[in-house]
């Protein structure tokens, strides 16, 4: 299979009608269905789509081809992404792309960064700062090279992994809280803040669940909404590193602990990267 019928198939499977397919794609519909009709010759005879006049829908056969081709793509596109990131490094360009989630981690970033600038044969770092579940799908897809996870949050699958260290967790809530003078509270006690509920994060696909809590995007966001009275949260305890003064924190003790590690796609093998990655775990 070639992947450019690969990307005419994920573009039909997704639009499910060959006429918006074929506008997504900038060509017309006559080939992009001929495209089509051959990539099911090329697999057997294989039905993919149950077409009609108007619209496609994705056959049991075709879900299974649009879940391996999505793959397919994304490998062929963070491949070239890594490769033409590693020729620029010669001309200047970044020789690693490192991606956190903005907020988090802040401390063991900085130091990380300043102890693998001091070794021999150090390449630039270029630091992308994302928002909630966005690191995994940036290292997948090529545009960083290693990334900064933090578990049961971010999805590992499929990633070499190291952790690097292991916290509970706090309430953030507003400083002058009844809450904030207790030596602790229960997770069962900061669900139940009616006053306060607690945030909803959005998925990997930027998708927001229902409920009463203010949709959070990062944790500068979050934080303001707490100062405001619109919510708290539950978050590892060394958010207190640069914690603003309007707000206060209270342990969880029954909370699931958090392990931050440092991850990497597991076929990458520069020397850079490993560098790095030896910086992180000697600490």
């Amino acid at each position: 299979m070639e992947t450019r019928e690969l990307r005419y198939f994920v573009a039909v499977a997704e639009e499910l009608h060959f006429g918006r397919a074929a506008l997504r794609l900038g060509i017309a519909q006559p080939p992009l269905s001929r495209a089509i009709a051959r990539l099911e010759r090329r697999l057997g005879g294989v039905r993919l789509l149950a077409r009609t006049s108007r619209s496609a829908a994705l056959t049991e056969a075709g879900a299974v081809l649009l879940r391996e081709a999505r793959s397919a793509l994304d490998a062929v596109d963070a491949a070239e992404r890594r490769t033409r990131r590693a020729a620029s490094t010669s001309t200047g360009g970044p020789g690693l792309v490192l991606v956190a989630k903005a907020g988090a981690s802040s401390e063991l970033l900085a130091k990380l960064l300043d102890a693998y600038a001091a070794e021999p044969g150090a390449v630039p770092v270029d630091v992308v700062l994302c928002g909630i579940a966005q690191q995994s799908r940036l290292l997948r897809d090529g545009r960083a090279d290693v990334a900064l996870l933090h578990l049961p949050f971010d999805d590992t699958t499929g990633l070499d992994t190291e952790d690097l260290y292991t916290e509970g967790q706090v309430l953030v809530l507003p400083a002058g809280h009844p809450l904030a003078t207790r030596p602790r509270v229960s997770m069962a006690e900061a669900a139940s803040l009616l006053d306060l509920p607690l945030p909803r994060w959005p998925d990997a696909d930027g998708r927001y669940a229902d409920g009463p809590g203010p949709p959070a995007h990062d944790t500068t966001q979050l934080y303001q909404l707490i100062a405001l009275g619109r919510g708290a949260a539950i978050l590892p305890e060394s958010c207190r590193t640069n914690l603003r003064p309007d707000l206060a924190t209270v342990p969880v003790p029954d909370a699931p602990a958090v392990t931050t590690l440092i991850a990497w796609p597991p076929h990458s093998r520069s020397r850079p990267l490993a560098a790095l990655i030896h910086t992180a775990t000697r600490r």
